[in-house]
């Protein structure tokens, strides 16, 4: 019996002292650094989402008091005011709508068969606009058009009232935008404008109903945030 378990025991101590010279002839695991050129994904930059912003600009066109004769006279004037917006992004097309509201100083007057003066400004001005661009990534070129708004008024110089008329025209442009920043995005825009006619009662326009037009062309600038 003894020298049965003195077998045993040189046997484990033989397994013991191989195993360790066997374990190192095993092949062992490889572990490879991550390939530093491996491609990262990067998700592609999307216009679609609703956008706030503020713009402003200058404007410059031609109105006249055609019972008067006039002819037509120069405007001109500054507008401030602000942008809201939401844009749909299908491929390179971006489909978008906006709408803005400024207030506005685009004014002029002519004495032209109008001794004592005919002056004709507007006071605000808002826009209701379909827009189709195509995106470079972060460049927006894009086309737009729809519905114009404003406040008009037209008086002679001495008279004792001023007519005022919240007309109804049309707009159409296009523009630049680009994105920066991750949601921020500048504009520069331009606009025509018309806002047709308004009648001007004799009171206010020198003792005649005189019918007075406002067309404008507007370039804005404008900074939105898309979120």
């Amino acid at each position: 019996m003894k020298r049965f378990m003195l077998a045993v025991c040189a046997g484990l101590l033989a397994a013991a002292v191989t195993t360790p010279s066997f374990a190192a002839d095993l092949p062992r695991p490889v572990y490879k650094a991550p390939y530093k050129n491996n491609p990262v994904y990067v998700a592609p930059f999307s216009w679609t989402g609703f956008y706030v912003g503020i713009n402003g600009g200058y404007g410059w066109g031609k109105s006249n008091w055609t019972v008067l004769g006039s002819g037509d006279f120069d405007l001109n004037g500054g507008l401030i005011g602000g942008t809201l917006g939401y844009n749909l992004q299908t491929g390179s097309f971006v489909w978008g709508i906006e709408g803005d509201a400024d207030a506005s100083w685009i004014k002029g007057s002519t004495t032209t068969l109008c001794g004592p003066g005919c002056e004709t400004k507007n006071t605000w001005l808002a826009t209701g606009r379909a827009r189709l661009g195509y995106a470079w990534d972060q460049f927006l070129p894009y086309l737009t058009g729809g519905v114009a708004f404003g406040n008009v008024k037209a008086g002679q110089a001495g008279a004792a009232a001023t007519a005022s008329t919240n007309k109804v025209g049309w707009t159409v442009g296009g523009g630049l935008e680009y994105a920066f920043m991750g949601e921020w995005s500048a504009k520069l825009e331009y606009l025509y404008v018309d806002l047709g006619k308004m009648s001007c009662d004799a009171g206010s326009c020198g003792g005649a109903v005189t019918d007075v037009a406002f067309k404008t062309n507007i370039v804005r600038i404008g900074v939105n945030y898309r979120f």
